[in-house]
């Protein structure tokens, strides 16, 4: 009698081509896309000023550190930026123009437009984007793509409350305080271009400045530079907590983030400052 032999087990077969994902699953393109990124971000905004209110108060030693980190990176770019384009554009540009009609003490009066409203303001939001927020997002990408924001959530840890939060916090102060510098030394460019270069005198420039000088333009320029500071600590983040592809992927939203950091800046840049030349128009008369 011969022995039966016994087939061998057949094993599942792994699939030629991937499976594709139900359709209520497909990831959003175009202009939804970008809707959905922004209502994220106003979540996220949220989450993290409810967090920032409510105890536990588990992030005031992380928020010290990033305060101190962020200002050790942030100001010496602030100063030189600052310095050297209140000596280029508004300083000699400007400097040529009073000259012509003999009016260089002028320029004083001009560098409360030009630097305690605009271009301080901006650059300052500029450097902090650049330098402070990529290294925020580039951290937590890199946070991310090694899985320690799940490993947090797994331990019961809340990412926003002890991640998020102390960075929003201290982007938010720490461009408003950086603000101040930038306007000091963004003056200080205009000195060089009054006074060495076209020979006005510094009580000149320093008493039309002064005279145009008004609280509404150092409160508004704080406040602008504080929410600079909030829109750049959402928008790194979220792109942030957000990577996907590992390192290729930590490098494109790093590059996400500070572009979008930039636009969010241009943007509520220019709707604050028509603000508030609208509610208060003596601070758009130079005298």
């Amino acid at each position: 009698m011969e022995a039966a032999t016994l087939a061998p087990p057949t094993l599942p077969q792994t699939p030629t081509e991937p499976s594709t994902p139900p359709p209520d699953k497909k990831s959003s393109s175009g202009l939804a896309a970008v809707l959905e990124e922004i209502a994220a971000m106003l979540l996220l905004v949220g989450q993290a000023a409810r967090a920032s209110v409510t105890r536990p108060f588990v992030w005031r030693d992380e928020f010290i550190e990033q305060t101190f980190l962020i200002i050790r990176r942030c100001f010496i770019p602030v100063v030189i930026s600052t310095t050297f384009f209140g000596l280029g554009a508004p300083g000699i540009q400007g400097g040529n123009i009073t000259y012509i009609f003999g009016t260089v003490d002028r320029l004083g009066a001009f560098f409360v437009m030009a630097s305690v409203r605009e271009f301080a303001p901006w650059i300052n939001g500029m450097v902090i984007a650049g330098v402070g927020g990529t290294a925020i997002c580039a951290d937590l990408g890199a946070r991310k793509v090694r899985q320690e924001l799940d490993a947090l959530a797994v331990l019961g840890m809340d990412p926003v409350r002890t991640i998020v939060v102390p960075r929003f916090l201290a982007l938010g102060l720490v461009t408003a305080l950086m603000n101040l510098v930038a306007i000091v030394f963004g003056l200080v460019g205009g000195w060089i271009a009054a006074v060495p270069v076209f020979g006005d005198t510094s009580a000149g420039y320093l008493a039309t400045f002064s005279s145009n000088f008004t609280l509404p333009d150092l409160l508004g320029s704080v406040i602008k530079t504080s929410l600079f500071g909030f829109i750049v600590a959402v928008v790194c983040c979220y792109k942030g907590m957000t990577v996907k592809g590992g390192a290729e992927g930590v490098g494109r939203a790093v590059n996400q983030a500070v572009v979008l950091s930039f636009v969010g800046i241009w943007a509520f840049n220019f709707v604050f400052t028509t603000t508030m030349l609208a509610a208060f128009p003596e601070t758009g008369n130079l005298h």
